[in-house]
């Protein structure tokens, strides 16, 4: 220890004795150590520290949204309670299972819970989509009070999608890593099909999962597969919900 003690004092001296030997009219940058002076003598104080915070460069932060579209988008909103529409423009976060908006006045960005709104209407690319908040008991499997899904198609077959988001961590630390220097938020989906039981059962867009749920529609699905093989899986389903 007192040799330690010893070295620091002597450090200590030297930078006294330096700072005073300084011409007032000069810089530090000026009259200070050589850059290779400099990069020596910074090492040197390594030996007294506890050690020492490194900040990695490489993190590019966050790519992606909690929200379910880019921006906010014109919209008509239905709070519970209310036989009357908002006209806003708003967005949802889905994480947070929060509908966001513009104050009209104010141009201020608010919040509320999905619990108050009873349905959204939002218009994007000409077309209005509807959405309203899932309620754990109408569904066959446990699904959180408070979710918003879209309402593909109304009726007795009602046919809704639920949005989830997940962050995805960054990974690029270790040396078998992905090298993705960013946490990113990926969007996901999960179907449901309202049957006769008035109950949500999850489907997946396939015509095995289909004729699962409509066992005794298994040659109407069939079908309507085999002609009409060149839709998408959701347009697809919509198709054979039309037949039923």
């Amino acid at each position: 220890m007192n040799k330690l003690m010893k070295k620091v004092s002597l450090i200590l001296i030297f930078i006294l004795l330096t700072a005073k030997g300084f011409p007032q009219g000069n810089t530090l940058y000026q009259t200070g150590l050589t850059a290779e002076q400099n990069l020596n003598a910074i090492g040197s104080l390594a030996k007294f520290s506890t050690g020492g915070v490194g900040f990695d460069t490489r993190y590019e932060g966050v790519k992606g949204s909690p929200w379910l579209f880019e921006k906010l988008l014109p919209s008509l909103m239905r709070v519970k309670g209310q036989d009357y529409s908002l006209q806003l423009e708003t967005n949802l976060d889905i994480v947070k299972n929060s509908l966001i908006f513009n104050n009209p006045k104010t141009g201020k960005m608010l919040s509320i819970p999905s619990d108050l709104v009873k349905e959204l209407k939002v218009t994007m690319e000409g077309k209005e989509l509807t959405f309203r908040v899932s309620r754990a008991k109408y569904f066959e499997r446990e699904i959180k009070d408070g979710r918003f899904y879209q309402v593909l198609k109304e009726g007795s077959f009602q046919f809704i999608e639920l949005p989830f988001k997940k962050l995805i961590a960054a990974d690029y630390k270790d040396v078998y890593s992905a090298d993705r220097r960013y946490d990113e938020y990926t969007t996901y989906y999960k179907y449901y099909i309202m049957q006769s039981d008035s109950v949500f059962h999850q489907v997946q867009l396939t015509k095995k999962s289909l004729i699962k749920i409509f066992p005794d529609k298994k040659d109407l699905i069939n079908s309507a597969v085999e002609n009409n093989f060149n839709q998408n899986n959701e347009e697809m389903v919509l198709n054979i919900l039309e037949k039923l």
